[in-house]
């Protein structure tokens, strides 16, 4: 049986960081599994490529929600990447820090050393931002450049914004995020520029580094107390391996609880309805679930050319020769051209809503598909949601996918904010700078006016936008799952690393968040090996 000293579960964004880091100094041997395979695809490059892999199953897990009626029973696709490079690779490259407060929210619920001032250096550390700023950083892996194209009708929202009473913000990562602005994203002239780009490719060469695709992890392997290593299926074949220091598990919000309790860490009851034996007793496994929920709102416009008509046909091609001539053009879009993060309430002391605006609008929104005809839409999600679900595995099979329930719109405050974000959207679109572009409201539609119809538009049309947290949070109280060097409690040798041991919810797209809980924990590792010796 091979043996290392760290083996890492999941080659994502997390995974892709803490391969790089634990190898720098050459002093541990690390392996990597990855249940997807290589980054491979020619549409993985192209930022506008993400809407070829939404529903690709070699580049997508392709999850879904339980029916609930708080979303009128609907099933919402949960899209989560596979791969190297994991939701990198498909995702709307869309990069938010957060709010500063975020951070400092974590520390007061119980997690020390993860307020803003411990957690910005490691923002730092891994930004390359084009443009620069005092506050940013430069020189890290991560890529990340400013939307670069420019289109008459944004400029006209951006202004019908400032209209409004709403402030612009060259740059929503600095300390204040506030007002309108262009969205920042990770790429790199053009091109996508993926946690796998940034981190594990350039050190694939590494002598102690093994990269194992196409490993399903089956089970982590207890002896008492202790994690001692990692049984995976590849080629058909059952394989374990031994961790001599830690066994690492990054593999997100949805999969990482799904692990632990396959391996028998979980829910009593839980772990004893599904025929699985229980080895240790964790209660806060698979709870404490947040995502970021949206509503999008549609208008058919006039007096421009929209992507909805720039992506078909002849101006399609023209679009295609530009990106692969010059990386620049409608194929170099992500999901988001215009950012606003706004106040639904004046009183209150920091924005509460995230827009997302774009000159495209959707016949079918999570598949991406776009209308024929002219369009646009104003993405809408409240930025710290309260509601809380829970993701569980449904059967002792690890081919099986978990049983995810959000429990969206549970909250009062969660309606209340989403209802007011709309409402204020509406407000703003109502304004002189855009109104020449402006035919008429696709959805909801100008009938929506009264509170109970907005909600009930959201209940019905609302979908999450791919942002799960919290599963196996960290903090000091009996339902955190690890604690705040990250290692899950009453076990040895066992540590998580992903978006599951996010306490609370960030203002904002998770990803950079995810990066930088990343980095942290490699200092953190390395930091524990050193003070073992």
């Amino acid at each position: 049986m091979n043996t290392f000293d760290y083996v890492i579960v999941g080659g994502g964004t997390a995974g892709c960081i803490l391969a790089n880091r634990l190898t720098e100094s050459g002093q541990s041997r690390v392996l990597l599994l990855e249940a997807g395979g290589e980054p491979e695809s020619m549409w993985i490059p192209i930022p506008a490529g993400f809407s070829k892999l939404l529903t690709n199953k070699k580049y997508n897990w392709l999850f879904q929600t339980e029916p609930e009626s708080n979303t009128r029973n609907r099933i919402i696709s949960v899209p989560r990447g596979k791969g190297l490079g994991g939701s990198t690779l498909i995702n709307g490259m869309i990069y938010v820090r957060g709010q500063p407060s975020d951070y400092d929210s974590w520390e007061a619920s119980g997690a020390p050393g993860w307020g803003y001032k411990d957690i910005e250096p490691y923002f730092r550390k891994l930004e390359n931002y084009e443009i620069g700023g005092t506050t940013r950083g430069k020189g890290g892996p991560l890529h990340i450049e400013q939307v670069r194209e420019r289109f008459p009708i944004a400029s006209a929202f951006m202004q019908a914004a400032v209209e409004d009473g709403q402030s612009m913000n060259e740059d929503y990562n600095s300390p204040e995020q506030e007002g309108f602005g262009y969205y920042q994203v990770n790429q790199r002239r053009g091109r996508r520029w993926s946690a796998y780009d940034a981190y594990l490719k350039p050190v694939r060469h590494r002598q102690n580094l093994t990269v194992e695709t196409n490993a399903h992890v089956l089970k982590l392997d207890l002896e008492g107390q202790r994690c001692v290593g990692v049984t995976y299926r590849q080629n058909e074949r059952e394989i374990s391996v031994r961790a001599g220091t830690e066994v690492i598990v990054a593999s997100g919000a949805i999969q990482t609880p799904q692990i632990l309790e396959l391996s028998g860490i979980g829910q009593a009851k839980l772990l004893q309805s599904l025929g699985i034996p229980i080895r240790h007793v964790l209660e806060g496994v698979g709870e404490n679930y947040i995502d970021h929920f949206a509503t999008r709102m549609n208008w058919r416009v006039k007096n421009t050319l929209t992507l909805n008509e720039m992506s078909r046909g002849w101006r399609l091609a023209l679009a295609v020769s530009e990106y692969f001539t010059r990386k620049t053009g409608i194929l170099s879009l992500g999901t988001g051209l215009v950012h606003g993060f706004v106040k639904t309430r004046p009183e209150m002391r920091a924005p509460d809503s995230q827009y997302f605006f774009v000159h495209a609008s959707y016949a079918n929104a999570a598949e991406r598909i776009l209308d024929k005809a002219p369009g646009m839409t104003i993405g809408i999600t409240q930025l710290r949601p309260e509601s809380m679900g829970s993701i569980h595995a449904k059967s002792a099979d690890p081919f099986s996918g978990p049983s995810i329930r959000p429990n969206f719109l549970a909250s009062e405050v969660d309606q209340k904010c989403i209802i007011g974000s709309m409402q204020l959207a509406r407000r703003i679109v109502s304004q002189p700078a855009i109104a020449k572009f402006i035919d008429f409201e696709m959805s909801p539609g100008p009938q929506v006016t009264k509170d109970s119809e907005w909600l009930e538009f959201a209940r019905s049309n609302g979908q999450t936008i791919y942002h799960p947290i919290g599963t196996c949070r960290m903090g000091e109280d009996s339902k955190a799952v690890v604690d705040v060097r990250l290692k899950v409690k009453g076990l040895d040798g066992l540590r998580i690393v992903d978006a599951s041991v996010i306490p609370k919810m960030v203002s904002g797209n998770i990803q950079g968040a995810v990066m930088m809980v990343a980095e942290k924990a490699a200092d953190l590792i390395i930091e524990d090996r050193k003070q073992s010796r």
